[in-house]
């Protein structure tokens, strides 16, 4: 019998002794639990080898603090996995997508006993808008940052978006006015995206000009036609099917391959059901939330 072994044997047959002498004080209500450590599989949002500086930058994005186990547990849990499997220095950011009720402590650290594990927190709506407009791959963000007027600055992310090359322009519209959802109506998101992306049109541009040269309210009335013509062609089922797209990419990041039935699932799901799965995405952690919320969406 090993040596930690005939230890373990010690401290099991007489746990209130050893309790005793470690602790300092008398031990008598104690009780011996199983010693296997249960540990669920759990995913990390977003993990990132810097490699110039040897180290990794784990980040948490939350739209809400609520959470089961707590955030600053999962926070710790995360750290010792990740350090566990990858032996490099750890800086781990949880960025806040939207502020929780007034009066709420956001925690930035695990405290218990002796144990003490801190990590940061970004509040977005505190983040300077300039940063997330001056590049394509933080635009989705910016209309949830610091502003004193939503919609100008909402205003002012779609005229960013629609300058950007056709490639990236349809993709960065999409994951750009799911988190937009997350604050503002839908109804004016696309609503302000419609009119953007028109305005970079060259059919707007080609009628808009020949309004200024002829001066005729035929041709303003002949822009509106064609204004809406052109939006209502093919809007509906590009917009579907781009959304369904990055829908599951998302899912696949946070909860892992989809089964062929839940792809099934969300592939029948109408435009209104699939923004709806697009902001409760951000709060599944596992593939069990996302079957919940089939489920309630089925019921209601």
């Amino acid at each position: 019998m090993s040596f930690d072994n005939l230890c373990k044997l010690l401290s099991e047959k007489y746990p209130d002794r050893f309790a005793s002498w470690l602790l300092g004080t008398p031990q008598t209500a104690v009780k011996i639990l199983k010693t296997e450590l249960s540990i669920e599989p759990i995913r990390a949002d977003s993990l990132i080898l810097l490699q110039l500086q040897g180290y990794l930058l784990h980040l948490e994005f939350q739209t809400t603090l609520d959470s089961d186990p707590p955030l600053p547990l999962r926070m710790l849990d995360y750290w010792v996995r990740l350090y566990r499997l990858h032996r490099l220095p750890i800086i781990q950011i949880v960025v806040l997508l939207l502020p929780p009720p007034e009066g709420t402590v956001i925690e930035t650290a695990f405290v218990s006993a002796t144990t003490r594990h801190e990590y940061r927190v970004v509040k977005l709506w505190e983040e300077d808008p300039d940063v997330l407009l001056s590049d394509p791959a933080l635009l989705p963000l910016a209309p949830l940052a610091a502003t004193s007027q939503p919609q100008a600055l909402l205003q002012q992310v779609v005229q960013q978006v629609s300058q950007l090359e056709p490639a990236q322009r349809q993709e960065i519209s999409t994951y750009t006015q799911i988190l937009a959802g997350l604050k503002f109506n839908k109804g004016l998101i696309r609503q302000l995206f419609r009119e953007g992306m028109m305005r970079e049109s060259v059919i707007y541009q080609e009628i808009l000009e020949e309004g200024r040269q002829e001066g005729r309210q035929e041709v303003m009335m002949r822009e509106s036609v064609i204004y809406q013509e052109i939006l209502q062609e093919g809007r509906q089922e590009g917009r579907q099917e781009g959304e369904r797209s990055i829908i599951l990419r998302l899912l696949t990041h946070r909860v892992g391959e989809l089964p062929d039935l839940r792809r099934s699932q969300i592939a029948s799901l109408p435009l209104e059901e699939l923004e709806q799965l697009g902001e409760a995405l951000f709060d599944f952690a596992t593939i069990a939330d996302l079957e919940t919320w089939l489920k309630n969406d089925q019921e209601g």
